[in-house]
């Protein structure tokens, strides 16, 4: 018996064609009935609640009550969306069981008055119906595994649930059932019987999907076989189309006219016309001929004999150097130089040459450069992180996703076989157990051997010999001895102050202004502007960040000129702070008076040439010299050779011949947290220590650099030309050099020699004798003018 609330409610109902609906289910569905369309909107109109019940019959469009079960489910709509004029999709929450009393079929949609079903108690023992619920569970879990599209969320929900009814209707809403057995599930209002008959439907559908899933295994295998069928049959179309023609044989036609056109040896054109031939009696389609396809795509567009006409007028060269590089005289000679010889002796090979300088110098804008002045084709091949092999000489055609290497791309992208390639950032090259690029790159850079280059891709010999090969590094030591014997290195030191200056004022600011859009009278940066953001704002050997720092003055102009705030911009050395912030380094000066013990050091960096000051003390003690200011070992063996210097000559001076056991030493280098090492700062160190132990003051305008031996003779070094530079921005008067550093004088700036007085100096006394007040007497006696200097002659001074 089914229990019925006597209270019949009159409610609009919808017709559900092979859908049933469950009580606490959510469920969505398309309406496009017109009557069903007009319940749904009476059932919005009024309180959301809607009659919903499966038709007995699917294709019935004006259902009656005979066409309809009696057993549906009332429902509370969540949800409606309008898909288009025709058609709506609803979204409900099922309520309770209800049966028809009373049927109208009106003319705007149907109306029932509905009877609704109370749930039946479970009157057997709770173990009973705990056991029921254990095997519904397990043979849904059976049933899920046949069927691995059935939502997860769906497995975990039947787990979480106890109810013996509410798990009933759960499951028979989300198995694939049909609609007439769900309805038999629906109209139990027991839910014992309920879940003893979705049991056996469980059951049976789980041995249907059993038996499909065998009639699929067995529809695949006849599908395998007629796929066998189908690869044996198209080969036989092939076949006739080869023998018959068509678009194929249109593709062949066209590689054997191209290899007949191409610019190349008759055995490339053999060797070629074979690959040809293969591809014509594989499958159209197969994997091997689309790897021949690209081979002989590859192979066809690459310009085997194709050259451009190399440019030879040297001084239409010095007009594009002079152009687009600021000073590196040296390195402008030497590309000179290498443009006369490719003019006299056009078939010359060899020419490798290596730029090496910190970053930032400039050295891929030179590889440039020198391409168009040689008239060649640019290519650039980062070698930065390269670790495998093939990644120069290419795979082998074997290998999935097989391609060449980057020579061969390079030569390709060029469209010329004489073109220009710059080996960017060669000693950045990496191995591991995929092979060592450096050592195929040997091939590549020697003259005897590249003009039989093969790479494993093409296959076949291709001549380098016509290309000339640019490297860039910047660290000479770390590229591999063998690979640097076939090239001609050519240093680029980092830029002085002056050179930055002009390569700004030059180059940067009209780049910078043509990038961000503004004319060249809407904004103009002073000198003052760029030598301020030059000195306080960057600390790096090329231009990179100064450049930067351009950029970032015009990215703010630009916005006061885009907002109207100003219609002409003029930037001063005072609107730096306000433009690009506080200052970010210091600048170097000398000391505002002479000093006892404090003296003027030069030092060289990656980034160019500082002042570096050092303090020498002595005190009451025990013989201790303390070294401090992270020197390196170099640097600790110029402190003792120059105490013992001091030591032997220590009369000389008035000093007390005792000093080394009466005093303790202290020797510290400013900046202490940079590391600081190499012998140039051995005059520094002895002159400081004398005036540390006479008590006498060094002049505060002089500078000095050089090695010292333990004899006073004071030998050549480094640098001198950033060394230079430094001296006269920090207001030096007079530096005292190395003799044998004259030659090097021919480097440093000319604004650098008409500030600063360089001393040439062969013996430490010369520094001692000058440089300490009290001793020193008339500066015209030992002040050097540099004009001079470059007038004497070098061999006559070296004796």
């Amino acid at each position: 018996m089914v229990e019925i609330n006597e209270t019949a409610v009159k409610m609009p109902l919808l017709a559900l064609r092979g859908m049933v609906i469950f009580p606490k289910t959510i469920a969505s569905f398309d309406v496009a009935r017109k009557k069903s369309a007009n319940a749904l909107k009476t059932a919005m109109d009024t309180n959301r609640l809607l009659f919903v019940v499966t038709q007995k019959d699917f294709y019935v469009e004006e259902p009656t009550r005979n066409d309809l079960y009696e057993i549906g489910c009332v429902v509370k709509v969540k949800q409606i969306l309008k898909v288009s004029d025709n058609l709506v999709k609803v979204l409900v929450e099922g309520l309770y069981r209800a049966k028809i009393s009373d049927f109208f079929a009106g003319n705007n949609y149907l109306v029932s008055d509905i009877l609704p079903l109370d749930e039946k108690g479970i009157t057997n023992r709770q173990i009973y119906a705990e056991t029921l619920i254990r095997k519904i569970k397990a043979q849904f879990h059976k049933y899920v595994a046949l069927l691995p599209s059935l939502s997860p969320d769906v497995l975990s929900a039947v787990d979480g649930i106890n109810d013996l009814g509410y798990l009933s209707d759960f499951i028979a809403f989300n198995i694939n059932a049909p609609f007439d057995d769900k309805q038999y599930v629906l109209e139990q209002t027991s839910p014992v019987k309920r879940g003893k008959i979705l049991l056996e439907l469980l059951n049976k559908e789980r041995e249907i999907s059993e038996i499909d899933r065998k009639i699929n295994e067995k529809t695949r295998a006849a599908i395998d076989e007629n796929q066998r069928e189908y690869y044996l049959k198209e080969q036989i179309r092939v076949i006739n189309t080869e023998l018959y023609g068509d678009d194929s044989a249109d593709e062949i036609d066209r590689y054997y006219a191209a290899i007949d056109s191409l610019n190349a040896s008759d055995d490339v054109k053999q060797k070629l016309a074979s690959h040809v031939s293969k591809l014509q009696k594989m499958p159209f389609g197969s994997h091997e001929g689309t790897v021949e396809r690209g081979y002989l795509d590859l192979c066809l567009e690459l310009p085997w004999d194709s050259v451009t006409k190399v440019l030879t007028d040297i001084k239409k060269a010095a007009k594009i150097l002079e152009r687009d590089i600021y000073g590196m005289k040296p390195v402008k000679e030497r590309i000179l130089e290498l443009l006369s010889v490719y003019k006299l002796a056009p078939d010359i090979k060899g020419q490798i040459i290596c730029l090496v300088g910190p970053p930032g110098v400039g050295k891929t804008s030179i590889g440039k450069s020198i391409a168009e002045c040689m008239g060649r084709r640019f290519a650039r091949i980062s070698l930065g992180g390269i670790h495998d092999e093939a990644e120069i000489r290419g795979h082998r055609k074997t290998y999935i996703g097989a391609m060449p290497g980057k020579i061969i791309n390079a030569i390709k992208q060029s469209g010329s076989s004489n073109p220009l390639i710059l080996l960017d950032e060669i000693d950045k090259l990496g191995n591991d157990y995929k092979g060592d690029p450096s050592s195929a790159l040997l091939e590549v850079l020697d003259p005897e051997q590249n003009a039989t280059f093969v790479d494993h891709f093409v296959e076949l010999p291709y001549d380098l010999s016509k290309v000339v090969f640019i490297a860039t590094a910047n660290n000479i030591n770390t590229i591999p001895a063998p690979l640097k014997d076939r090239m001609e290195i050519i240093e680029l030191s980092s830029y002085t102050r002056e050179e930055k200056f002009n390569i700004a004022k030059k180059h940067l600011v009209a780049k910078q202004l043509e990038r961000h859009g503004i004319k060249k009278n809407q904004l103009k940066i002073s000198d003052g502007v760029l030598y301020g953001i030059i000195d306080f704002y960057t600390r790096e050997a090329g231009v990179r960040k100064l450049e930067r720092n351009i950029a970032s003055l015009c990215r703010k102009s630009a916005k006061m000129l885009a907002t109207n705030e100003a219609e002409k911009i003029i930037l001063k050395e005072s609107d730096l702070e306000k433009m690009l912030g506080k200052r970010k380094f210091k600048p170097e000066v000398i000391l505002e008076k002479d000093e006892v013990g404090i003296i003027n050091g030069l030092a060289w960096t990656s980034v160019g040439g500082e002042i570096m000051q050092l303090e020498v003390s002595a005190m009451k003690g025990t013989g201790k010299v303390e070294l401090t200011g992270s020197l390196g070992d170099v640097m600790k063996e110029s402190a003792m050779a120059a105490v013992s210097f001091v030591r032997a000559n220590a009369e000389k001076y008035g000093i007390n011949p005792g000093f080394y056991k009466d005093n303790d030493i202290h020797i510290h280098a400013t900046e202490a947290a940079v590391p600081k090492d190499g012998p140039s700062a051995g005059v520094t160190i002895t002159t400081g220590l004398i005036s540390a132990l006479t008590n006498k003051p060094i002049k505060r305008d002089i500078a000095m650099t050089g090695e010292v031996t333990i004899r006073g003779r004071v030998l050549a070094i480094g640098g001198l030309k950033e060394k230079s530079m430094a001296a006269f921005r920090g207001g030096v008067k007079t530096v005292f050099i190395p003799k044998d550093n004259i030659p090097d004088l021919e480097e440093v700036d000319e604004i650098v020699k008409q500030n600063v007085n360089f001393v040439p100096v062969s013996f430490v006394d010369e520094i001692i004798s000058s440089a300490i007040v009290d001793v020193f007497t008339d500066s015209s006696d030992w002040s050097v003018n540099t004009n001079l200097i470059q007038n004497t002659n070098i061999n006559s001074v070296r004796q």
